[in-house]
């Protein structure tokens, strides 16, 4: 018992290079989400950027890092049990933990978002009420990625948009246990056919069909290529491809580092032309980056105050994707109401949008961080300890 509980300790154990790549993933995020959503026009330097970079491709690493934490703690449980009891309470006990640790804070910017459509919306930021509501039970129900679907291009999407992936991920936090049982022994195999499947898909762009738009949003590949560096982690051949040499050579880590991440932004790119499935690259690159991560032995960066401040953002990443575009919302509304009626905001206006969002934001995610996500963590994982117990008593 003494062994399990240390392996326990292990697999909840943070990685700061980990949590490195969660700050970078949201801030990709931030940059992609600011198109139209905070400044509403597009010009110059600006409008380059978003020629030469696809940063949607932040959610992808999201995916990947998730599928890697998520199975290095819970298939190392699901092994341990012994019985189709102890199976189920870990399961269960599983559920419980992600519910109190996504749901609250979720539905509570939900309602946010809400309010905000309703009473504080003379720029129309937020959108109609009717698209925010619809969006809302759709975020609640975890089936907002087929929302998306049926919007796309047709119907306002409404403030609460980037919810579509948090439901992609709750449906593969509800799935990945029933596939650990129905696979037993086979999982790797399952899992490595299910992303080839999925690697050569064309799923986005202007003439994407509403089937491709349909795998865009129930893509899998990288969250199912994060289970298996998670699986292999626990296999010999896992260290015999350790990059140990990195470690003499902190240069050579932030190159590699800055590579990976202009490639994950360039390959996602709608305006150039890379490769016609970039989703699947886009997948590969953000596993190659957890796999890096993975050993924690600051492979991917250095110690050091830089990392210190992506590691503080990677731990508040979750806030920061819920109430970024509240934020942004909130922005606009404000500079609309300041300025005299008939104002043209353009790019004279993006460092006030700017400052006024990014204040805003790390004021509304530290009192989410303190006040809601960290406790009712703790309440949701003492719940869930016991209702893992129950199997093993």
């Amino acid at each position: 018992m003494a062994t399990d509980a240390a392996g326990a300790n292990q697999d909840h154990r943070r990685i700061g290079d980990i949590e490195m790549l969660r700050g970078f993933a949201v801030i990709y995020v931030l940059i992609e989400h600011a198109r139209l959503n905070l400044f509403t026009w597009i010009s110059g330097l600006h409008e380059r950027l978003y020629i030469y970079f696809g940063f949607q491709t932040g959610v992808d690493l999201f995916f990947a890092i998730s599928g890697f934490v998520i199975a290095r703690s819970l298939l190392p449980t699901l092994a341990r049990a012994e019985t189709s009891e102890a199976y189920f309470n870990a399961t269960l006990s599983f559920w419980v933990r992600r519910a109190w640790r996504l749901m609250p804070a979720a539905w509570l910017w939900l309602g946010i978002i809400l309010l905000g459509a309703v009473f504080f919306n003379h720029s129309g930021a937020w959108g109609s009420f009717r698209a925010n509501f619809e969006g809302a039970i759709a975020a609640m129900l975890d089936i907002a990625n087929f929302r998306i679907v049926n919007v796309f291009t047709r119907y306002e999407p409404g403030a609460s948009f980037p919810y579509w992936s948090l439901s992609l991920e709750e449906q593969f936090y509800f799935l990945l246990p029933l596939i650990v049982l129905a696979s037993g022994k086979r999982l790797p195999w399952v899992l490595a056919i299910a992303v080839v499947s999925q690697t050569f898909l064309v799923r986005s762009g202007v003439g994407a069909t509403k089937l491709g738009l349909l795998l865009n949003q129930i893509r899998s590949d990288a969250l199912l290529l994060g289970v298996l560096i998670a699986i292999w982690s626990r296999r010999p051949t896992y260290r015999l491809f350790e990059p140990t040499a990195l470690a003499r050579h902190p240069a050579l880590r932030l190159f590699i580092l800055a590579f990976l991440l202009v490639a994950l932004a360039a390959v996602g790119s709608e305006r150039l032309h890379i490769v016609s499935f970039p989703f699947g690259v886009v997948a590969v690159i953000s596993a190659v980056l957890v796999w890096l991560a993975s050993y924690n032995r600051d492979y991917l960066c250095p110690d050091g105050w830089p990392k210190r401040v992506m590691v503080w953002v990677g731990s508040r990443s979750y806030a920061i994707y819920l109430i970024h575009i509240p934020a942004y919302c909130m922005a606009r509304e404000i500079w609309f109401r300041m300025e005299p009626r008939g104002t043209i905001f353009g790019p004279a206006f993006m460092l006030r949008l700017g400052l006024t969002a990014l204040i805003g934001l790390l004021v509304m995610v530290e009192l989410n961080y303190r006040l809601i996500e960290v406790p009712l963590r703790t309440r949701g994982a003492r719940i869930a300890d016991r209702l893992a117990k129950r199997g093993t008593s």
